[in-house]
């Protein structure tokens, strides 16, 4: 049984990695239904938050049936860690995750995210204080490390473990793998098998498939796996992992209807948390990947991604259920 403080997850918990631009209330709601277990907010800046940016404070949004639910934040600099963690813990959260894993360049290059693997003494003392600043749960996402030379995970866990954290989540590659070539989960597994680790470890990096999770979790012996980018457009990976878990079993993909209902369903949660403009701009990353395979998509992807108008966009989707209405997915 995986558990996060006084959170039991269950004995294998799905969980859904906290993703810019993605990991929105919208789309929370639509994994959550399908079985994630436990979810965290998009990162939020600390410094944002301390300043009381718009775009920062929006994040902090999150609701009742998302529970458990998990608010990340990310930065460099001690005290506005501290207060962020404050401001975090006010909102009312059951988990506050640290971001010591994106590796894009502009939050990577000011020591936060990722690039905090360059510091590890920095990395423990910044963790320890954001520990002792809430009494929430405090877990932490990671990398191997900064570079292939500096992949010193199985200590650095261990030390953030000793510092109080409660969980830690691993993406399986460096910070200069970016998102490249394939993740190497036997680091995660070592850190999992380290005798003196006693907090639940979660595996993340390429779980795109049920037979996948189900490999990793008997192979790599994690309490859980982290899905990301394998649920952008499909929230449905959650409930074929459990039905594969429990049964042996491969649930059949979702139909043309289905992805159409959750695309609509997608927006318009879209639109009633962001407002017209951003509900119809950010629901665009999304087209692709709910009807990805279909043959002769591409007219329809394209007047998707470039309307505005909310109402258009619905004519639009139901065009493409009434289109390819027979399409059957492998």
């Amino acid at each position: 049984m995986a558990k996060i403080g006084n959170i039991e997850l269950g004995e294998f918990p799905l969980l859904l990695a906290p993703m810019e631009d993605v990991s929105d209330p919208p789309f929370r709601a639509l994994c959550k239904r399908h079985g994630a277990d436990l979810m965290y907010t998009e990162f939020i800046s600390s410094e944002g938050l301390i300043r009381s940016a718009a775009k920062s404070v929006q994040k902090l949004d999150i609701y009742e049936y998302e529970r458990p639910i998990g608010i990340q934040i990310f930065g460099s600099d001690l005290e506005p860690m501290m207060e962020s963690a404050r401001i975090v813990e006010a909102t009312g959260p059951d988990i506050l995750d640290i971001n010591y894993g994106c590796p894009v360049h502009k939050v990577a290059c000011k020591g936060a995210g990722a690039g905090i693997l360059q510091d590890v003494p920095k990395m423990v003392k910044l963790t320890e204080a954001v520990v002792k600043s809430t009494s929430l749960p405090v877990t932490v996402k990671t990398r191997l490390g900064w570079s292939e030379s500096t992949k010193y995970i199985v200590d650095v866990a261990e030390r953030l473990q000793d510092v109080g954290i409660q969980a830690i989540s691993i993406h399986g590659r460096t910070r200069q793998q970016m998102y490249k070539g394939e993740a190497d989960w036997s680091l995660i597994a070592e850190v999992k098998n380290n005798p003196r680790m006693h907090i639940p470890v979660f595996g993340n990096g390429d779980i795109d498939s049920p037979q996948k999770a189900v490999e990793y979790r008997s192979r790599y012996g994690v309490d859980g796996v982290m899905i990301g980018r394998a649920s952008i457009g499909y929230p449905w990976i959650f409930r074929e992992i459990k039905h594969y878990i429990n049964t042996g079993e491969l649930l059949p993909p979702p139909g043309l209807e289905e992805r159409v209902d959750a695309a609509m369903e997608h927006l318009e949660m879209g639109l009633k948390w962001k407002g017209q403009k951003l509900g119809v701009l950010e629901m665009r990353r999304h087209y692709s990947s709910y009807f990805r395979g279909i043959h002769g998509f591409k007219d329809y992807r394209i007047r998707l991604v470039t309307e505005d108008d909310p109402r258009v966009v619905r004519e639009i989707l139901e065009e493409v259920k009434e289109r390819f209405s027979d399409y059957v997915f492998a």
